[in-house]
């Protein structure tokens, strides 16, 4: 029996201590579960004006442009210097002149032939007098008379021509010079000095820097938020319709301000858009903070819309489905709300009903969000984030 003595006493050792471990242990306190209750944010309803707009983008093209044609032809004897392309000029400035000597010649020419013109009908009235006296005196036949009319019709025919004459060669010579039609740049010049042109032929394109324009598409919804007529001329809008142009350029973002002048005629069956044309005045006017707005140059184009009172701007995150937003009551409890959603831009809702000030909107992402759910809030602000539990 002495070999089992020994374990027993181990045994009852081990529970001997551990009875004591138990007695001298720490007391186990009950505690409530925490609250499961998802955190969310949330944003306080309110209301305000809010002007709509709409984004779209468009290239900058000269509002005039011309084909530069000599309506002489002849040898190029002077170019101005800003005949080379990127070169601005003025209204009125010589920008080519061709050799005049022809036309100078031709111009001799015309007033020697009004002379003689002038000339032969003095004669031709004399005779026609004389003609006619000699008839009173029954000292002439009729066959005279009716020749020295004849011969004054012809020297009145021949005079009128030679006027015609003169006075086209006086224009031709005029047009040796092409002068500027209107204060532009060159985009292209395709001439130079001792070349022959003939008359008809582009020497140059050239167009207007007074104003620039922007050909901006739109969809035919987006005509809903902007104050814009397809059929009203826009001389007689009260309040153009303002348009901010926006561009990087150089290494740095610039503005500019223009307006909506007019729409194009035709919607694109295929597209459903519209084109309509802004304008932005002096495009290439001095300015120590942005560049010209160069013709080519690609630009943002916000149009403004009209102005809509009682407003209320949302995240997207808000928006659940196509018109449900989930608003958290006094007690911390969802609520499904469906809204009046005027226009979705981009991550923003515009809502303009079913909200009311001072309520709570949940912001956050929920799955399996149910109705009357209890969550705590994370209220969001535009400069903070305040925890309320």
């Amino acid at each position: 029996m002495r070999p089992f003595v020994l374990p027993s006493a181990i045994v009852m050792a081990g529970f001997g201590l551990a009875a004591i471990l138990i007695a001298t242990g720490p007391t186990i306190e009950p505690r409530a579960p925490q609250s499961l209750a998802p955190l969310v944010r949330v944003l306080d309803v309110s209301p305000k004006s809010v002007q709509l707009s709409t984004l779209t983008h468009g290239t900058v093209v000269p509002r005039t442009e011309s084909e530069l044609v000599p309506e002489v032809s002849g040898r190029i004897l002077a170019m101005s210097p800003a005949m080379v392309s990127g070169g601005f000029f003025s209204e009125g400035d010589v920008l080519l002149r061709i050799d005049a000597l022809d036309y100078e010649v031709a111009l001799e020419q015309a007033k020697a032939g009004l002379t003689r013109s002038q000339s032969d009908l003095a004669n031709a009235r004399t005779a026609h007098q004389r003609q006619l006296d000699l008839a009173e005196k029954q000292s002439t036949s009729a066959a005279q008379r009716d020749d020295a009319l004849n011969r004054l019709h012809i020297a009145e025919a021949t005079l009128r021509e030679a006027t015609a004459k003169l006075s086209r060669a006086e224009r031709d010579l005029t047009r040796t010079q092409l002068i500027a039609p209107y204060d532009g740049r060159v985009r292209k010049e395709r001439v130079d000095i001792g070349q022959f042109v003939n008359r008809g032929t582009s020497v140059a394109t050239i167009y207007s820097t007074d104003i620039a324009e922007v050909r901006l598409p739109i969809h035919d919804e987006e005509l809903a938020y902007l104050d814009l007529s397809l059929v009203t001329p826009y001389t007689d809008i009260r309040q153009p319709v303002k348009v901010t142009l926006r561009a990087r350029f150089a290494g740095a973002n610039h503005e500019w301000q223009g307006e909506v002048v007019r729409t194009e005629g035709e919607l694109d069956p295929r597209t459903r858009m519209i084109n309509v044309i802004a304008q932005v005045a002096s495009p290439y006017a001095q300015s120590n903070d942005r560049p010209p707005l160069s013709v080519g140059l690609f630009v943002e184009a916000e149009i403004h819309g009209t102005q809509v009172d009682n407003v209320v701007v949302l995240p997207r995150s808000a928006l659940r489905g196509e018109k449900r937003v989930f608003v958290v009551d006094s007690s911390n409890r969802l609520q499904f709300r469906d809204v009046d959603v005027l226009r979705i831009v981009a991550d923003q809702v515009y809502v303009r009903g079913g909200l009311k000030s001072g309520e709570l909107v949940c912001i956050s992402s929920l799955e399996n969000a149910l109705d009357g759910m209890s969550v705590r809030l994370q209220v969001a602000t535009a400069t903070s984030q305040v925890a309320r539990k």
